[in-house]
């Protein structure tokens, strides 16, 4: 197919094989899957073979992924200590990167990308593809109501947001080794700075509650954005964050949104993650069931009304939809659109898991610059 935009994913491992080689053969008008990087096959085919059933050219080595003159975009998928180096080496060949998330481990490196980047003329994208879960869609609808609806929440006071999991062991992947603030806090933060900007102050707790692996890399934390009064808000506004890697519920807490007209509060995470795990072939997403909450896990409301408290279920009426970032970052190659996630917001997240570790180290509360 003509124009086609030839992509290289690096890593066929959970973040490859789940969350971006099926965007891209869902998307055969944008992108075609020209090769993936394995190091070690082992089979024809490798692991993209066995999993959908499709032959590409297999690296394995990544200088041969530069080398390549055919490949237009790089997919770095691979553990977050090898982001900058890949993404960095990959722009000086002049091809276009999507970065998996966290982008870089330093605030440094991700500036240092950036402005390589825009040195070359050349769309670098973050992986943020928790702006499009069906929750986090369905909370920004709500925010938007006029202060008149019956469904507003008002000024908003305290916002809280949770990724936990009951989990008491490692899994042995790179991604215990990054620890969770790195790993969930890179969505969780970003959801943050999407709704309400950079904080002003912050106190953060990262912990080792369970006490095994190494006592350096966290699998729990909790985050306080500290907003104050100003022109564009009336009240002051705390943001909490929160992982936790034992927590027992049947339903995980995800949201707690407080305003002076009303409550917001939704169990369960978004479902695409599942459904892709699973997914038979990439065409599915495409399909009438990809993204759609079950309405056992939509959220409620709890507004002020003229006789009390009136409690309502608020939909989430868009499906969760990672593709449309992959739609975006098309685009936005082609010259058809700007991105939808800034490399300086990226950036940002990183600035905000250092402030993070800072505060949590020292035990004191940080002015963020």
């Amino acid at each position: 197919m003509a124009n086609q935009i030839r992509v290289c994913v690096l890593g066929v491992g959970l973040a490859g094989l789940t969350f971006h080689v099926p965007f891209v053969l869902a998307l055969p008008h944008i992108f075609r899957l020209h090769s993936v990087l394995e190091r070690n096959p082992q089979t024809p085919g490798g692991k993209l073979h066995e999993r959908f059933g499709v032959s590409v050219r297999i690296h394995q080595a990544f200088t041969q992924v530069l080398q390549d003159d055919e490949i237009d975009l790089i997919v770095v998928a691979t553990p977050n200590d090898t982001h900058y180096p890949f993404a960095k080496a990959a722009l000086e060949a002049g091809k276009h990167v999507l970065v998996d998330k966290p982008v870089t481990t330093t605030a440094a490196q991700a500036r240092e990308l950036g402005l390589l980047a825009k040195e070359k003329n050349l769309v670098l994208y973050a992986f943020q593809n928790r702006r499009w879960d069906s929750d986090f869609l369905a909370l920004q609808r709500l925010l938007t109501l006029p202060s008149s609806s019956p469904h507003s929440l008002g000024t908003i006071t305290e916002f809280e947001s949770h990724y936990d999991r009951y989990r008491t062991t490692l899994k042995g992947t790179w991604k215990d080794a990054a620890g969770q603030t790195y790993d969930l806090g890179s969505h969780l933060i970003d959801q943050a700075l999407v709704l309400f900007g950079r904080p002003q102050r912050l106190t953060a707790f990262v912990q080792n509650v369970r006490g095994i692996g190494s006592p350096e890399v966290d699998d729990a934390f909790t985050i306080l954005f500290h907003y104050d009064a100003n022109e564009a808000r009336s009240q002051p506004l705390t943001v909490i964050l929160r992982a936790h890697i034992l927590s027992v519920r049947s339903q995980q807490l995800r949201f707690v949104v407080r305003g002076t007209q009303g409550t917001f509060t939704k169990y369960g995470l978004d479902i695409q993650e599942d459904q892709l795990k699973e997914m038979p072939t990439p065409s599915a997403i495409l399909g009438h069931s990809y993204g759609k909450e079950p309405e056992s896990i939509w959220g409620t409301l709890e507004n002020l009304a003229t006789d009390g408290v009136v409690q309502t279920v608020w939909p989430s009426t868009s499906a969760g939809c990672y593709i449309e970032l992959y739609k975006n970052l098309g685009a936005s190659i082609r010259g058809e659109a700007t991105t939808s996630v800034k490399w300086e917001e990226a950036t940002e997240v990183i600035e905000m898991i250092e402030l993070v570790h800072k505060s949590s180290l020292e035990r004191v509360t940080v002015a963020v610059p």
